[in-house]
């Protein structure tokens, strides 16, 4: 199984428990996620963050339904957070999210590694024309979303 990395940094003008709060409310994944995913949380509110805590999402992918659920992995506020999907329709996700103090306002860290669907072979090919591109554009999104939520 061949491992994808995505890496994206943001500074947001405002305070790191500030920041990990937001991210904190697991619907406030629904206003960070592009809205041609139609992602909606379906795991009743409020989630409870902790170490084993399972969300349940629904999307679509390009036209495919999708129900997707992740467990919290690692949970250390307000410096870090991992989701790994439990079920979905990747082979692994592993997403670190980190904040961390920075001069004006608090950076947020994402990385991201990731296996796709598909034997030798034909993952570099699904990696590199359909699911890169997209997992690219939704992380670009996120990034943008942050900028307007937090006035970046």
């Amino acid at each position: 199984m061949r491992i994808f990395e995505l890496r994206r940094k943001t500074v947001v003008p405002r305070g790191r428990d500030q920041v990990f709060a937001f991210f904190a409310d697991a619907g406030n994944l629904e206003v960070l996620t592009p809205p041609w995913l139609r992602f909606e949380v379906v795991t009743p509110r409020a989630v409870e963050m902790r170490v084993g805590a399972r969300i349940d999402y629904r999307l679509k992918v390009r036209g495919l339904s999708l129900r997707w659920t992740s467990e919290i992995t690692a949970w250390s506020p307000p410096d870090l957070f991992v989701d790994e999907q439990v079920r979905g329709p990747y082979r692994l996700w592993h997403h670190e999210h980190r904040f961390e103090e920075r001069p004006g306002g608090t950076g947020v860290i994402d990385h991201v590694r990731y296996a796709v669907p598909g034997g030798p072979g034909i993952e570099r090919f699904i990696q590199r024309l359909v699911v890169g591109p997209d997992v690219a554009r939704i992380f670009d999104y996120r990034q943008r979303r942050l900028g307007e939520l937090f006035g970046a």
